[in-house]
């Protein structure tokens, strides 16, 4: 087999990391009405806690605007922007699961990735209960992302069936800013609110096997493909990448002005000032890594990742903190 074709593991492999994930999915997980305990009064969403400002950690909450506001409109941004990113995480989940059902219909029996995925679908669905009640307590009535991903998240959910490695692709850029941005807050020593901070505990926890799986099936079936899917495949990614990125990290401008946001600070977030270029680098790092070890970063494809601001360093490995210079 020539060596553009072959797997970087072998399928027995594959099976074990697959009955490896699975099995994590049994003995580990959460319900979002069992593992959250919603009646607890330090969870009340109050528009006078200080605990939803937003700290450095996220590019709005590091900003000189954003700082130099009182703290009322500060908690009251913050609730919002947290809002916001909750729905459309919950978007995203809701395609994810869309796109499993379509993928799993063609699979025979005794395939491994039907068990795994309908693990990873049942947590996803538990991510969409907590997600949606987080909205529902702040009270504010946030979309899921702009309008065009809504209204189109369907057919993307369809291409599971006849395009799954693009899929898969375009789960790792849905998934891999929002865990980048909620590991890096709880790292940090800021004082979150104790409710966004269980949440975000939970889905760190899971998603890091829904990544995972990701990278596997990417790194099984890529080595499978043309020399011509292949080079589609390189390109296309930094462009999803991007495209996808923006969907959750950037608010529509709906949203900026229900925030209240200038247009040029909003520029200056996302992404003209040095530091949010960073940030946005920052947020695939382990995506470079892995198409890298894939060789599908190419002269042509690694012109595409720096057109769409996002190259740099890959990360020595997946779920490393990113270096002051990537």
């Amino acid at each position: 087999m020539p060596a553009a074709t072959r797997p970087r593991t072998s399928r027995e492999e594959y099976r074990r990391n697959l009955a490896t994930l699975s099995e994590a999915s049994v003995h580990q997980h959460f319900d979002a009405f069992e593992d959250i305990d919603w009646d607890n009064p330090d969870f009340v969403v109050r528009r006078d806690d200080e605990r939803w400002i937003l700290g450095p950690e996220d590019n709005l909450g590091a900003h000189p605007w954003y700082r130099s506001l009182p703290k009322q409109r500060q908690i009251e941004i913050g609730i919002y922007r947290w809002a916001l990113l909750t729905k459309v995480g919950l978007t995203f989940e809701q395609l994810l699961i869309a796109g499993i059902m379509f993928g799993n219909a063609d699979l025979r029996n005794r395939n491994p990735e039907f068990r795994y995925a309908m693990h990873e679908a049942t947590e996803e669905c538990h991510h969409i209960q907590m997600f949606q009640e987080l909205v529902n307590r702040t009270g504010l009535d946030v979309k899921g992302g702009p309008a065009w991903f809504r209204r189109w998240s369907p057919l993307i959910a369809s291409a599971a069936k006849w395009a799954p490695v693009g899929f898969w692709m375009g789960v790792l850029a849905g998934e891999e800013p929002i865990d980048h941005l909620q590991k890096r807050l709880l790292r940090s020593n800021g004082d979150l609110h104790p409710l966004l901070e269980r949440i975000m505990s939970i889905h760190v926890a899971e998603e890091a096997r829904h990544i995972g799986f990701a990278h596997h099936y990417l790194t099984q079936y890529v080595p499978y493909l043309g020399a011509v899917s292949r080079s589609l495949l390189g390109v296309a990614t930094p462009l999803v990448m991007r495209l996808l990125g923006d969907v959750i990290m950037k608010p529509s401008r709906e949203d900026l002005a229900a925030m209240g946001i200038p247009d040029q600070v909003a520029r200056e977030i996302w992404w003209d000032s040095e530091e949010s270029r960073k940030f946005l680098r920052d947020l695939y790092g382990d995506v470079r890594m892995l198409f890298d070890d894939l060789g599908l970063r190419g002269p042509v494809a690694r012109f595409a990742w720096r057109r769409m601001g996002i190259d740099g360093r890959p990360s020595r490995f997946r779920g490393a903190v990113a270096s002051a210079r990537s």
